[in-house]
Parts: C-alpha cells; sequence; structure tokens
C-alpha cells in the first residue's frame, strides 16, 4: 500500500480508505471486523465512517473492532467520521450549528470508544448555518483535542473557497481534505471543486468511485442498483449514478472501455475504475466501500494496478461529461486562458 500526506497538513494517509457504510447494514459485525482486519493488514490505515451510517451502528463496529486492537493499535489507524445529518427528530438534531456539531462528535467519539477523531468532516453544507460558526467550532474542537483535523463532504466549489477563507481571516480549523463523489461516470467535481481543492491544498477522498456499482458490470441498462448503495433507491439518483448527464450511450461507451481495458490487464473491471480515480489529479485516498470480504479483496487488487497513458487517455476521453461551450467548454476555457507570448 502507498502512502500520501492528507492535503496540506503531515499525516499520512493509505491511497486506499475503507469506507464503512455497509457496516451494520449488509455486512455483519463479523464481516465488518472481517474487512477492517483484510485492509489494514495490507496497510491501509484510513477508515471512513459517519454518524448516520446504519444510525450509528457503522461507529460503533469499528468503535468495538479498535478496542480488540494490540496495544498502540489505534494510533495506527487514521479515523475519520462525519457530523450534519439527522440523527434525531428534534429542530436542532440536524445541520451545521455548533449545538448540534457538538452534539455530534460527543456521540461519534463515545460511540466510536475514542478520545480524538483524527479527521472529523462535516457531511454536506448547510444553508442556515453561517460558515463562521460551523468553522469556528471545528477550531474549538481541535483545540480541545477532540480532533486533529477538520474536513469537508460535498461542499461545492465556493463552499470549499469560503470556508477556507473563513477559516484563514476569521478563525476556526482550516479544512486539509474534501470527500466528494467522483467516478468515470460522475466527472463534473472536475470543473470547479476539484481546482478549488488543489488550490486551497485540501486532498480529495473521492466517494462512490465504482458509480454504485455499474462499473463493475454487475448492472445493465436498464437495470439500476438496488439494495443500500450510496445511491439508495431514489429514482432520481439512479439515473444520476446509471446516466451520468443522463446519455446512456455515454454510459454504455464508459462501460464498454472499463470492460476491454480490463480484459486486456487481466483485471477486473471494478479495480481498472479504480485505479483511473486515483491517478486523477489531487486525489488522495479513494475510498473503498465493499459489502463482502471477497468484493473488498476485489477492490483491494487495483493496489498494484497502474494504467498506462494510453489506458488513462482512453477512459478519460471516453468519460468526459462534455461541459457546455460556456463556462466550461471550448469558450470558457479560451476566456481564462491565455498565450504567453501574445495573441489569441
Amino acid at each position: 500500500m502507498d502512502y500520501t500526506t492528507l492535503g496540506a497538513s503531515g499525516i499520512s494517509v493509505s491511497r486506499f480508505a475503507l469506507g464503512t457504510m455497509t457496516f451494520g447494514r449488509e455486512a455483519s459485525e463479523q464481516d465488518s471486523f472481517a474487512q477492517l482486519d483484510r485492509f489494514t493488514e495490507l496497510g491501509g490505515n484510513l477508515v471512513d465512517v459517519a454518524d448516520v451510517y446504519a444510525g450509528g451502528e457503522s461507529e460503533r463496529i469499528v468503535g468495538r473492532w479498535l478496542a480488540r486492537q494490540a496495544p498502540g493499535g489505534r494510533d495506527q489507524i487514521v479515523l475519520a467520521t462525519k457530523g450534519r445529518f439527522p440523527m434525531g427528530a428534534g429542530p436542532n438534531d440536524v445541520g451545521l450549528s455548533r449545538k448540534h456539531l457538538a452534539s455530534a462528535l460527543n456521540a461519534s467519539l463515545e460511540r466510536l470508544g475514542v478520545e480524538t477523531i483524527d479527521l472529523y468532516q462535516v457531511h454536506a453544507y448547510d444553508p442556515y448555518t453561517p460558515l463562521p460558526e460551523t468553522m469556528a467550532f471545528l477550531g474549538d474542537a481541535v483545540a480541545a483535542g477532540k480532533i486533529h483535523y477538520a474536513g469537508l463532504s460535498n461542499f461545492t466549489g465556493w463552499q470549499i473557497q469560503r470556508a477556507v477563507d473563513v477559516a484563514e481571516f476569521r478563525g476556526g480549523a482550516r479544512p486539509v481534505s474534501i470527500q466528494p463523489q467522483y467516478n468515470l461516470l460522475a466527472r463534473e467535481i472536475e470543473w470547479e471543486v476539484v481546482p478549488a481543492a488543489l488550490a486551497n491544498g485540501l486532498g480529495i477522498l473521492p466517494w462512490s468511485p465504482l458509480g454504485g456499482g455499474w462499473l463493475t458490470g454487475k448492472y445493465s441498462d436498464p437495470q439500476a442498483p438496488r439494495g443500500a448503495t450510496r445511491l439508495g433507491d431514489d429514482a432520481a439518483l439512479k439515473a444520476r449514478a446509471s446516466g451520468g448527464r443522463g446519455d446512456p450511450a455515454r454510459v454504455a461507451a464508459i462501460i464498454d472501455a472499463v470492460r476491454e481495458v480490463a480484459a486486456d490487464r487481466s483485471a477486473s473491471m471494478a479495480q481498472v475504475a479504480l485505479a483511473w480515480v486515483r491517478s486523477r489529479p489531487g486525489v488522495t485516498s479513494v475510498i473503498l466501500g465493499a459489502r463482502t470480504i471477497d468484493h473488498l479483496n476485489d477492490n483491494l487488487g487495483a493496489v498494484d494496478l497502474v494504467l498506462t497513458d494510453a489506458e488513462m487517455k482512453r477512459l478519460t476521453t471516453v468519460s468526459d461529461p462534455v461541459a457546455g461551450a460556456y463556462p466550461y467548454g471550448e469558450t470558457g476555457i479560451e476566456q481564462h486562458t491565455r498565450r504567453l507570448g501574445g495573441g489569441r
């Protein structure tokens, strides 16, 4: 397993992370422990949780696994969790307010059975809470020793920039990471989120790198993911997962290209899709979300898979989301670039 630093921080994380959304839902505690054991056995150290996963059970499972480790074992894990979404029915049981985040963080610490969370991520933007309030809370949590680093998840480009600016100029914990959806089917973050992350030194932690299962070859049009995928059962989300920009021909072309590259490399489609994401600019660690140990073992086969320049170009070209002419397409590019030698 290779390692890199998490954004502009000094903490080292594995290039693949273990996501735990299936823990307590589709993976039993025994199977979850097996995944954690296998992941760490191969050198993985970044474990990503969230308070809402299985209503808190995912955090409890990870906490019980941590309690079983040998002395010093906890220190080898970079433990990440998130807060923002409802964990109760009350009006203050949701959001990024100081009140809710204080309760959410304390509850996560208790479920995980730890004194400090290495990376505490706000799970999504909250339009009702001023960012200075949120960033100040995260800074206070760092000062109190409850978290080591702060991260963002599901923020747009301007929201990332605003969070960084607030932390730098009005006080708070400067975020070190952003966790967005990113895969061959969903690449629109390259227009604003990736540039904002690169400009501000945030490590990118892609979730759903296999497009809700579509990039593994397990689904074919008109089928759609079932069960507790990242995208759930909502029809609109399924359409986004399977259609990217709503073009079935594009989805089919991407899946065919992944299948052909996989056959040429004697690899699985999942391994090819994961290797592509890992090689994209700004990507720090790709979050794997497996239901079974067999799925995890197959995903971990991507650790040693390095795609050639020709393979990367083929996959990148076929999956181009094709932005409109302005502001992200040809006209927009002409507007925000220039020739150093002058002229048009």
